[in-house]
């Protein structure tokens, strides 16, 4: 029997399907196979390329597949929806994936370690405590306006949130001040929460020297950092610090046809929580340059006399993530650029 060159993989949660192609693209077989023979499976096969789409638990199987001798390959999904020709199903699925994997001029997604994928989880339990905080926050404010009682929005008006719920002289009914520090003691325990994964982030931001180099560029703190080592695939990978912002989603997006360019918003790509932290970075310096003034002559103090504050921000975001390639790239750290006379 022929041996297979590729073979596309289709991961779910207990029926996997497999599809096996030789090198001209012929199909050799289509087998759906269990969770527990997966592994049995491939290990019988001689040494080829096995692709799958880089979504949930794909990096485990990517280093599970790996052990076994094989070229393991990893697929943005949006990038093999354009090979399935009609009906979406499994058997489908792992046909496009097979056939995408072919593609000379395919890009694929760069395996995880496991120490990567644990140093990813913390910003992921760091962001999920935050939105819980928020709705927290919202829950009470809204509550305390069926009685009259109306506050700004913000994370630091809590404190009178919480003084107003706790207080006996309000005219908050009994039966509601009950419910209200219900909510009141969930706000805290997870403000204890999130403190103690900022420790952890500075912890790591500190031993780290990469993400110590980072820290030197202006508006990179120890979160945004410690994501970037985490969460950013081997940047090595991009051709250019342009293409590392595109990757982020810091670009316009484009609908260009006829010789006309034509841009619209920014693209929102890549990875979200990286983008976020650039930005958050970005508008803090640029509300300090509003505040204490830009250097003059410099590309900031440029923008923000003939731009809004928000598109300087964005541009500001994307000028980060083309420097901090270049220090991931070339090494050495930030140097303030001198201002043009």
């Amino acid at each position: 029997m022929e041996q297979a060159t590729t073979i596309g993989l289709d991961i779910a949660k207990h029926v996997f399907q497999v599809h096996g192609a030789d090198a001209a693209g012929h199909v050799l077989f289509r087998k759906r196979i269990t969770r527990v023979k997966l592994l049995g499976f491939l290990a019988a096969q001689a040494p080829c390329v096995v692709a799958m789409e880089a979504c949930a638990g794909a990096h485990y199987w990517a280093r599970e597949v790996g052990k076994l001798g094989h070229r393991v390959r990893l697929i943005a999904p949006a990038y093999v929806k354009p090979f399935i020709r009609r009906q979406k199903n499994d058997a489908a699925d792992a046909e496009a994936i097979c056939e995408a994997a072919q593609r000379p001029s395919m890009r694929f997604v760069p395996v995880k370690t496991e120490e990567q994928q644990a140093n990813g989880i913390v910003f992921r339990a760091r962001d999920l405590l935050v939105r819980q905080r928020t709705q927290c926050v919202n829950a009470l404010r809204g509550h305390l306006m069926e009685y009259g009682h109306v506050f700004p929005k913000g994370i630091t008006h809590v404190e009178t949130l919480v003084a107003v719920v706790e207080d006996p002289q309000s005219s908050l009914p009994d039966s509601v001040r009950v419910i209200l520090k219900l909510l009141v003691d969930t706000f805290t325990a997870l403000e204890a929460q999130i403190t103690a994964l900022d420790a952890e982030i500075n912890q790591r931001s500190k031993s780290d020297p990469t993400a110590r180099r980072l820290m030197t560029i202006p508006g990179v703190g120890p979160i945004t950092s410690t994501a970037i080592t985490a969460l950013v695939p081997a940047v090595e990978g991009f051709r250019a610090g342009r293409d590392f912002a595109a990757w982020l989603g810091l670009t316009p997006l484009q609908k260009s046809t006829g010789g006309k360019q034509k841009l619209g918003a920014v693209s929102k790509r890549g990875e979200r929580t990286v983008r976020r932290l650039l930005i958050i970075g970005a508008s803090a310096v640029v509300q300090q340059a509003s505040r204490r003034g830009a250097p003059e002559g410099s590309w900031l103090a440029q923008m923000l006399a003939r731009k809004p504050k928000m598109l300087v921000t964005v541009a500001l975001a994307n000028k980060m993530a083309r420097i901090i390639w270049a220090l991931l790239v070339k090494g050495g750290t930030y140097r303030t650029p001198t201002a043009a006379a």
